[in-house]
Formats: C-alpha cells, structure tokens, sequence
C-alpha cells in the first residue's frame, strides 16, 4: 500500500485512478497558475508600488497609446467594466490619462500613458499575464477554443456566478464597499 510519503513525493497510491491523477493534475496546473500570477503581482507591487493588474493595463496602453476604453478591453482580454476600474486607479495616480477625442467623435475618450507611467514601466517587471497570453497563443485556436469549451463546463458545474470577473488580484467593480457598507448599517 502506498504511503503519505509517496503520495507526497508525487507518486499516486495504489487504488487511486487515472481519473484521480488527472483531477491532481488539472489542480496543480491551476495551482501554478495561479501562483506565477499571484507572485508577479507582489513582484510588481514590490518593486513599482502596482498590481500585476494595473501594470498589464498600463503596459497594454504605452504599447498603444490613445486607446478606447473598449479597445483596451480587447486587448486585455477583459470585460469594459472590469478594466474601467483599473484605468481609473491608474488616472489617479497620475500613470495614465483620458483625453476627448476630437476628429469624427468626440464622445471618444482616448487613454495614453504619462511620462510619468512610461517611467515607471522602465523600471517594471514583466506582467505574468503576458506570460499567460503567450502560452495560450502558442496552444493554437483549436486548444484554446477546447480549452475555454472545458473551463466553461467546469465553471457552470461548479455554479458559479454569471458575472464578469475582475482582472487578475483586483476587486470586482463596486464589489467589497457596497457589501461592506451594508453589513455595517
């Protein structure tokens, strides 16, 4: 019979299935995902006093100046209202700016970086995000596609709120103070 130990070390105990394995599997993966992104946020906000958030906004934005908030939506792979929070603790801290647009529409709101923003991006550590986007376009369209087909499944099996997420160690838009408010009325 297998032993803690050896279970430990990584190997699996006798009676536990293949379908025990790959359960292990899919958590450590997600596990080290999830550490990678939760380390470089701490690396970022050691060393340029921002999240790993902010910072991937941010370098999205100097990598394409005057972007629409919609625009950086895309290029972050994130819903518009998840990165508008963002953005806006970026704007006051003075890294980023919103300008109207003139031209064709002038309801646009263009995003750019400020010197400011662009120094701090000097100094900045890579956002594990990039790292993330890199290995996913490395998988192909049809693994990603199979990919985000597997992990919708898991997460409506799991019952879990059809809400747009924050990004990555952000609190969801109006989330923790409405609640909080709340419970101390």
């Amino acid at each position: 019979m297998g032993t803690q130990a050896d279970a430990q070390a990584g190997e699996r105990p006798r009676g536990a299935s293949a379908a025990d394995r790959a359960t292990r599997d899919v958590l450590d993966a997600i596990r080290r995902i999830v550490r990678a992104l939760r380390e470089s946020s701490r690396a970022a906000e050691r060393s340029v006093g921002i999240g790993a958030a902010q910072l991937f906004v941010l370098q999205r934005i100097a990598a394409a100046p005057g972007l629409s908030l919609n625009e950086l939506a895309a290029r972050t792979f994130t819903h518009q209202s998840s990165v508008s929070v963002v953005v806006s603790r970026l704007v006051e801290r003075g890294l980023l700016t919103r300008t109207r647009g003139g031209g064709d529409d002038a309801r646009r709101i263009s995003i750019s970086a400020t010197p400011a923003g662009r120094a701090l991006l000097a100094r900045a550590p890579a956002a594990a995000q990039e790292r993330l986007l890199a290995g996913l376009g490395l998988m192909g369209a049809g693994s990603r596609r199979q990919l985000a087909e597997l992990l919708g499944r898991l997460v409506d099996s799991m019952a879990l709120p059809d809400r747009n997420p924050p990004m990555f160690f952000e609190p969801a838009p109006g989330g923790g103070r409405k609640k909080r408010r709340a419970r101390l009325a």
